[in-house]
């Protein structure tokens, strides 16, 4: 599994929006589908946030541009 920063994860009713990415931890929001640009921010460890996901599925968000 890729990780990489602005991703976003779906699992069950939960979305999960990783803000910034390092080589061993993880900054995650907790995102409200009601409030999108509010949500609850945690940090943990990398191994701790694939865990979190585990069977979840990442959603594809449309790219802007050409």
């Amino acid at each position: 599994m890729r990780l990489y920063q602005n991703q976003l994860w779906r699992q069950g009713a939960d979305l999960y929006r990783i803000v910034h990415l390092e080589r061993l931890s993880v900054d995650y929001k907790k995102v409200d589908r009601s409030h999108p640009d509010g949500g609850t921010h945690h940090k943990v460890t990398k191994k701790e946030f694939c865990r979190l996901i585990k069977g979840a599925t990442e959603v594809k968000e449309p790219k802007h541009g050409a």
